[in-house]
């Protein structure tokens, strides 16, 4: 017992130290070895000795054994290691010297240090060493904390560079923000490109008061002029888009008062912002004194050149923006498309159509014809202008440079030849455009939906309204607006109720006027209940109802000689602000007429001749003779000069 327990004790003293020289891979210095006593198998059991003896001899073995687990703990303290001990008496196995445990050589891996070793500094070099490796870097600026106590220590712009990064990186704006008040007690700036980095990351994440403290550290540093060209420049670009213009005007002026000369960029920033403050005449000085500055062409002048025509165009001068394309092309200078578009814009708003056309025919040759929004401003300058045949070569032009026909612009056309030529000119266009490869989106199936329902052609309006639900446009309210109309005309009542319970369950919700189609499809049958449920359906989906709603429910109950019910909704439409106009009026002078309420009458001719409301010859007859009946012979002379003078003024 007493000879295995001294070897368990010999095995945790060697595997301690075996534990201290892997994990430290030095050998242990002024170390002392513990001897561990062998006690021997030596026989403590007699024949013939007492109980008393034996328990004496196993106390003594007890005090032995706390002995010995003391020094263990002791040199297990002392080397850092912890042995659990899971049994007070050794196996017999573990007796034999064999089986001791020998300290295994392991190979050495350098630890990453993020910290030097103690009794050296922390240089620049260690600093750049430690932003350069993923596993420190997120200790690269508590390094740098504890390199500004040391006296010598002074960041490079290498340092600064790599702090900034991985600052900006990890979005640490407060040690960014300490970091910007030990650039201006060092007296040392980070390189143009990493200041300008700085700035825009600062002002995309609005720390705005970050941003104007480092530029204010660059404007009094001599000698860094360029970084804080650079780095204003790019608080000017970042102001803009976020389209803070008045803040890019206040940092152009702070680089100009701090003596600084702005660059190229800078003067397209600037541009830019009085650009879109529409201050057009800052714009073209700005542009002169870029110009007087600037003897060589740069990447950024055909910007500030577009920059210039476009605010040019933009204040109805575009004659003055064309003369500077041609300056521009005498200067070697190619225009970009967005020259030609702003161009061609301004000209079509101002329907100069010849030159917009040449423009067009000028970027088409140079490849420059690629912005449908451009295009688009010269379809509608050809339809305002009543040349619809050459909204067609536009498409046919488009075409050919594989440019995709937009939507708007395929609407454009199909209601140009409505407005301009008629609905059937309309239907001819919108067979030349599908003739040419066009593909009706959304709003030109709802267009040329409107023509055929107009035309009264259904089968044709059918066939293109499946169409368009087939090819997923499931939920155009108008499209189905126009078909219930057109089912109410017809007095296809069944059909346009199945359109509205189809819609309902695509999920498309029903507008006013839809219910508007509905309530008069029902109105004109006469069909109360159906119009009362509709009208509360609408409340329901707090869906307001217009003057058109309110004429078709006052017109149903008119038919139905329901007196009481027209002037209650009459009432409401008034009280919500309503305006009569004609429709309404001939509908409540008759509803007044039926009713004998000569009193709402009269209030309801004045109230028409003070908004100047006129009446056609049958709602006047039908006034007249409700006066006349009523023996009411001074109103009605009243009545009669007005809608005289009325009608002279008219004429």
């Amino acid at each position: 017992m007493v000879g295995g327990y001294g070897s368990l004790v010999s095995h945790k003293c060697k595997l301690g130290a075996a534990f201290f020289s892997v994990s430290h891979g030095v050998a242990t210095p002024r170390q002392e070895r513990i001897r561990e006593p062998r006690f021997g198998d030596q026989r403590l059991v007699e024949q013939g000795e007492s109980l008393q003896q034996e328990k004496t001899l196993e106390q003594q073995q007890n005090e032995a054994e706390r002995e010995r687990d003391d020094a263990v703990l002791h040199v297990c303290k002392k080397q850092r290691f912890v042995v659990f001990n899971f049994s007070k008496s050794s196996p017999p196995l573990l007796d034999d010297a064999s089986s001791d445990l020998h300290a295994i050589p392991l190979p050495s891996v350098p630890p990453l240090q993020a910290s030097p070793a103690a009794g050296t500094e922390i240089t620049n070099e260690f600093i750049q060493g430690v932003c350069g490796n993923l596993q420190t870097e997120a200790v690269a600026f508590e390094s740098y904390q504890k390199a500004k106590e040391l006296p010598v220590f002074r960041p490079d712009r290498r340092t600064l560079k790599l702090l900034i990064r991985s600052l900006v990186k990890s979005k640490q704006w407060s040690s960014i923000s300490a970091l910007v008040d030990d650039l201006r007690f060092f007296g040392v700036v980070p390189d143009r490109c990493t200041c300008a980095r700085l700035i825009g990351s600062c002002i995309r994440a609005r720390k705005f008061k970050l941003a104007e403290a480092l530029l204010g550290v660059l404007e009094s540093k001599k000698g860094s002029e360029a970084a804080a060209v650079s780095a204003f420049g790019a608080a000017m670009c970042g102001y803009n888009q976020l389209h803070m213009y008045n803040c890019t005007v206040s940092a152009y002026e702070r680089m100009t008062a701090a003596g600084l000369s702005p660059n190229a960029s800078c003067y397209r920033w600037i541009l830019e912002a009085f650009r879109e403050l529409g201050k057009t005449e800052k714009v073209i000085a700005l542009f002169l004194e870029y110009e007087s500055k600037e003897s060589k062409a740069s990447s950024e002048s055909v910007e500030i050149y577009s920059i210039l025509c476009d605010s040019l165009g933009r204040s109805g001068r575009a004659f003055e923006a064309l003369r500077y394309l041609r300056e521009m092309e005498a200067k070697g200078l190619s225009p970009n498309t967005a020259i030609y578009a702003s161009l061609m814009g301004s000209f079509a708003g101002i329907r100069e159509a010849e030159i917009a056309e040449d423009l067009f025919q000028e970027a088409l040759a140079k490849g420059m014809v690629r912005d449908n929004a451009m295009l688009m401003k010269l379809v509608l300058m050809f339809v305002d202008v009543g040349q619809l045949e050459k909204t067609l070569a536009v498409v046919q032009a488009m075409r050919k440079m594989e440019i995709r026909v937009s939507d708007c612009i395929l609407c454009t056309i199909i209601n140009g030849f409505a407005r301009k030529r008629g609905l059937r000119s309309a239907v001819a266009a919108y067979g030349q455009l599908l003739s040419q490869g066009c593909e009706p989106g959304q709003v030109t199936y709802a267009s040329i939906i409107n023509v055929y329902c107009r035309l009264g052609l259904p089968r044709m309006a059918e066939s293109t309204f499946a169409e368009m639900i087939a090819k997923g446009f499931d939920k155009c309210v108008v499209a189905y607006s126009n078909m219930i109309s057109m089912y109410g005309k017809m007095g296809k009542v069944r059909d346009a109720m199945r359109l509205l319970a189809k819609m309902k369950e695509k999920g498309c919700k029903p507008n006013v006027w839809v219910y508007n189609s509905l309530l008069d499809i029902h109105g004109g049958l006469m069909n109360l209940r159906q119009v009362e449920k509709l009208w509360q359906e609408m409340k329901r989906r707090q869906i307001a109802p217009d003057k058109v709603s309110y004429t078709s429910i006052i017109s149903a109950y008119s038919k139905a000689r329901r007196i009481d019910e027209c002037i209650d909704f009459f009432k409401e439409f008034k009280g919500n602000g309503g305006k009569v106009d004609r429709a309404m009026a001939g509908i409540m002078v008759g509803v007044f007429s039926k009713g004998s309420r000569l009193e709402e009458l009269i209030k309801l001719l004045a109230d028409m001749e003070l908004e100047g409301t006129g009446l056609d010859a049958r709602l006047h007859e039908s006034a007249l003779n409700a006066l006349r009946d009523a023996g009411l012979q001074l109103h009605m002379n009243r009545f009669q000069k007005s809608f005289v003078l009325k009608e002279d003024k008219a004429l």
